[in-house]
């Protein structure tokens, strides 16, 4: 039975509706869409990242309760792992959605992470503008904040 089928069946079993948005390529590649991201952020049951950089924060503001990591990192991998972590206080397994712009860099990083050990990372694929995985964050008017160093 593929992990689609399976969590299917799960949700139709249990009647857990949060769920039954949820998709995954494999165990270790989850994703989420924009707007099941925000729910989950807003009940506190996922910790939303976004990877982006500070110039694209300014052009478009963060998602709300978004914990904000710049990809491009002056620690290099290690430090942009490592602050990762910090945002889930050191909790590896504590789930995690990333967002970036289109949903390209997301799908690195989540590889990265569940290669570091990471054991829930969610992918938000079609990102703040959007992409063939969706119309993005922005055009569904999903809550944003201003980039807060402005």
């Amino acid at each position: 039975m593929t992990v689609k089928l399976w969590i299917l069946v799960v949700v139709v079993l249990t009647g857990a509706g949060v769920y039954v948005l949820m998709t995954s390529r494999s165990a270790d590649y989850l994703e989420l869409t924009a707007p099941e991201a925000q729910r989950l952020v807003a009940a506190g049951d996922v910790t939303l990242i976004d990877i982006r950089t500070p110039e694209e924060w300014r052009q478009t503001g963060v998602p709300r309760n978004a914990k904000l990591v710049n990809m491009v990192h002056p620690g290099g991998v290690d430090g942009f792992v490592s602050e990762i972590l910090d945002q889930v206080d050191g909790d590896a397994d504590a789930p995690i959605a990333l967002i970036c712009r289109t949903g390209n860099r997301t799908t690195q990083v989540q590889r990265l992470l569940v290669a570091r050990g990471f054991g829930q990372v969610y992918n938000i694929s079609e990102g703040m503008v959007g992409s063939s995985a969706g119309p993005g964050w922005l055009k569904r008017g999903l809550p944003i904040e201003p980039y807060p160093n402005q």
